[in-house]
């Protein structure tokens, strides 16, 4: 078996790896990409926030059609869908951008290699596949990602039991879907299959969708997909699933007792965990932590030198933007430049219409660390940009503290809230106040004037509302 000598080899080609290993390159080091999958980009690209956001896109387009042209005075007759068009147009932009990384990576001269990487020690790994071969590195870059986790009581079976990866690419819409956890992926795809058509219902243990958000985006947004047809079973826990060549029998316990269901498919959405199988973690005294992440200082370092690790494989938010900017930061630290991600700037985004966005943090948060807060809020049905949208549900709240202003978290529910909260994550990224995004000049009409307008409340001074 031959072998090879880099200055850094990344595990993973996912947007946690693919990154790191191009800014790496950039940097002078001399870099070769270990991908185990046929096709660059990882989960993100191939099977999750590229391919879904494409699905929501086409399906938010039919129901607009369906639903909101009348009122623009825009007629559509005999309107109707072409799945299998939809599917393929989602998979041209998931070829067109996996493509894109393979030209970055012959563009900065990472080597791209296919198979899978397991460590023989801290500095060598074997990788197999069909050019099996031995790498050696000064460093390695663990970036392996995630993977959905699976119920006992329902194993994905990829026909009536899925998950987000089967969930994508149906042959047809189902007559009914159940969908176990009211999080980003649940909510999302719930939202590409209702508008299709399934009647959806959505299964949370939790008393309110999205655990863990500002309870005000979570309840704002429930109510506006419940006003879309998605129905919801909040408290409630599914403890028995059954399949069987017509669909799926569940029984769900809740509050009101217990519920017998029956749906024709069954998408499991409680989450992912950290995917380091295979790794072979153990032939370097590697141990994962109770959740099976890879513990790393603040460097990204693990225990065993020269091995280190960023993105869903460690601990924090399972985002690919949080993986990006760990990748360079990982790698700018091997160079002796200081790289760092100022972790409370970073947004969670779910992309259902409404969109919800948002940034540092919630009200509960900030009580827990002990800041007393003012707080700014909007009304998008004030915004004149989203009334000729005609787009108007939702809202902009800030949170300051009480005594030096400096914003301490936004959330958006509302049109665009994706690329509403970018101006946020500046904001608290420099840990900007109230007062600096009040006195700044926002175009109008646009819908960032609601950011300017929730600004301006934090000061009880508010001009439109």
């Amino acid at each position: 078996m031959s072998k090879a000598s880099y200055d850094l080899v990344v595990i993973g080609a996912g947007p946690g790896g693919y990154v790191a290993a191009i800014r790496a390159a950039q940097l002078g080091m001399r870099v070769a990409c270990v991908e185990r999958d046929s096709a660059l980009g990882g989960t993100c690209l191939n099977v999750g926030c590229i391919p879904s956001k494409a699905l929501l896109e086409s399906s938010e387009r039919f129901a607009a059609a369906g639903h909101e042209f009348d009122e623009h005075g825009i007629a559509v007759d005999n309107l109707r869908f072409d799945l299998r068009k939809m599917m393929k147009r989602k998979q041209r932009v998931v070829q067109a951008l996996t493509k894109g990384i393979a030209g970055l990576f012959r563009k900065n001269g990472v080597e791209a290699i296919s198979g899978e990487a397991r460590f023989v020690s801290p500095r060598e790994l074997a990788v197999s596949g069909e050019n099996q071969r031995s790498l050696v590195a000064d460093r390695v870059l663990i970036a392996t990602g995630s993977k959905p986790i699976e119920l006992p009581t329902a194993p994905f079976d990829g026909e009536r039991v899925l998950s987000s990866t089967e969930a994508l690419s149906l042959e047809q819409v189902p007559a009914s879907l159940a969908i176990v956890g009211a999080g980003a992926i649940g909510l999302e795809l719930g939202s590409v299959w209702s508008r299709l058509g399934a009647e959806v219902t959505v299964i949370e243990i939790q008393e309110e969708a999205l655990p863990g958000m500002d309870p005000d985006l979570a309840s704002g947004l429930r109510q506006a997909l419940a006003k879309q047809g998605m129905r919801f079973r909040l408290g409630s826990k599914m403890t028995e699933c059954t399949t069987g060549a017509d669909g799926v029998e569940l029984t769900v316990e809740g509050g009101d007792g217990s519920e017998a269901m029956t749906a024709d498919r069954l998408l499991v959405a409680v989450g992912r965990r950290a995917n380091t199988d295979g790794l072979g973690l153990d032939a370097i005294g590697l141990e994962p932590d109770d959740r099976g992440r890879v513990v790393v200082d603040e460097r990204y370092r693990t225990a065993v030198e020269g091995v280190f690790a960023i993105g869903d494989v460690i601990a924090g938010p399972m985002l690919a933007h949080k993986a990006e900017e760990e990748g360079i930061a990982a790698v700018e630290l091997m160079n002796g430049i200081a790289g760092h991600v100022h972790y409370r700037a970073i947004p969670s985004v779910v992309y259902t219409a409404p969109e919800v966005a948002s940034v540092g943090l919630t009200e509960a948060d900030a009580a827990s660390a002990g800041h007393s807060t003012r707080t700014g809020k909007f009304p998008f049905r004030a915004n004149g940009r989203a009334r000729c949208a005609g787009s108007v549900d939702g809202f902009v709240k800030i949170l300051a503290d009480a005594a030096s202003d400096e914003i301490l978290g936004v959330h958006i529910l509302g049109p665009h809230a994706s690329e509403l909260i970018a101006e946020a994550a500046v904001a608290v990224e420099f840990s900007a106040s109230a007062e600096d995004l009040a006195r700044s000049v926002h175009a109008h009409p646009t819908l960032a004037e609601a950011i300017k307008e929730a600004a301006l409340a934090v000061g009880e001074r508010g001009i439109h509302f």
